[in-house]
């Protein structure tokens, strides 16, 4: 993962806060209330939430302020969108920030469901601007009027095979999707994931690098993905590859997930399993990411925006937390990130002021007061 800055001479690096919407804004302000008690060398940009925005301006002026801010700002620390909050598309698309690295680690005190929890410790990375997240959909007769229909399907059997055809294209009332993929994006975030299992191997870990799809059935999308990540792959010879189908590769994530060390996922892969990923640690409350670019990155929790506890101050703010410590590390803040992820771990191993979701009591704040007086 590339760094903004490698020293501490370097200027000033300003971060962008965009709270986000419902109960997305308490785990943010809280986990900006532990950096700002760690008197970092980083000026802090910090937007409204959602609702705020909403309120004080039209959607287009909010959704400028949000592009804004990404353009002026190093990178951005940001919630959650029930999509309320405008703009983040443009940290993605706009930005071009590829791939999404989500880390799927336990820590002593996490409430894991798994019989032998300690040892996880894997990072997924998901592709993170194509495949069926394009959102380009229609209804079924725009399908059998290209004339994509009749081409062969599923073991080379074609729609005239059968009684029927597939679905009744023409005259059924249904939907369609499609999924894409280009050679040259699956490239990049296929190099992107190999050097950092290079970074990984040379920290400890194995240096594995798995990639998993529905080929078997999807070849000419998710096989040719799995084929190129291959093709990468053999041009980093102090790694080793291998791939599996997707339904096989959700099961090894429960029954054998101390096996992994990075895997490579398509965009929609990416988003479900890593959130199976999360709840064999301990749910969602405890998954970071950070979505990277060529040359710009930002940092997001895992988890959605929580409407059902909005305002109850109850919302786990670990995952933004560890957000954070991945934005430092990209900003060359390496031992102020270790310190934060150390006292973050130290607030877990005592177990006295976690929230609910982690069989505690406290609120939000009161966990992130907890991680401050740690630090």
């Amino acid at each position: 993962m590339s760094s903004a800055t490698d020293s501490a001479s370097d200027a000033q690096p300003t971060v962008g806060v965009l709270p986000g919407d419902d109960a997305a804004p308490e785990a943010v302000h809280a986990s900006l209330a532990v950096l700002q008690a760690m008197e970092l060398p980083i000026a802090f940009e910090v937007l409204p939430d959602g609702a705020e925005m909403a309120r004080e301006m039209s959607r287009e002026e909010g959704e400028q302020l949000v592009i804004d801010t990404a353009e002026r700002c190093n990178t951005v620390l940001f919630g959650s969108t029930n999509g309320q909050t405008p703009g983040v598309g443009y940290f993605r698309w706009g930005r071009q920030t590829y791939a999404n690295v989500r880390p799927i680690k336990w820590r002593p005190g996490f409430r894991s469901p798994m019989v032998r929890p300690e040892g996880i410790d894997y990072v997924i990375v998901r592709e993170n601007l194509e495949d069926l997240y394009a959102g380009i959909e229609g209804d079924l007769s725009e399908v059998a009027a290209s004339g994509l229909a009749d081409r062969p399907r599923f073991g080379g059997v074609s729609r005239t095979q059968i009684p029927g055809g597939f679905g009744h294209f023409a005259e059924a009332d249904g939907r369609y999707a499609i999924k894409y993929f280009t050679r040259a994006n699956v490239e990049r975030v296929a190099h992107f994931a190999c050097r950092l299992t290079q970074q990984r191997k040379a920290e400890g870990s194995e240096g594995k690098l798995t990639c998993s799809a529905k080929y078997n059935v999807l070849s000419r999308t998710d096989g040719w993905f799995v084929e190129i990540a291959a093709e990468v792959a053999s041009g980093y010879p102090d790694i080793t590859f291998e791939s599996f189908i997707a339904d096989d590769f959700a099961r090894r994530i429960v029954a054998s997930p101390h096996d992994l060390d990075v895997v490579l996922l398509p965009n929609l892969y990416g988003d479900i399993f890593s959130d199976e990923g999360a709840g064999t640690i301990g749910g969602l409350g405890l998954a970071p990411s950070g979505c990277f670019g060529e040359d710009w990155a930002y940092f997001e929790s895992v988890h959605g925006t929580a409407p059902d506890i909005a305002g109850m101050h109850r919302i786990n703010p670990t995952a933004t937390m560890l957000s954070a410590v991945m934005m430092l590390h990209h900003l060359g803040q390496h031992e102020r990130a270790s310190a934060l992820e150390a006292a973050i771990d130290a607030v877990y191993e005592a177990g006295e002021r976690l929230t609910p979701d982690q069989g505690g009591s406290a609120s939000t704040e009161e966990f992130a007061q907890a991680v401050i007086d740690a630090l």
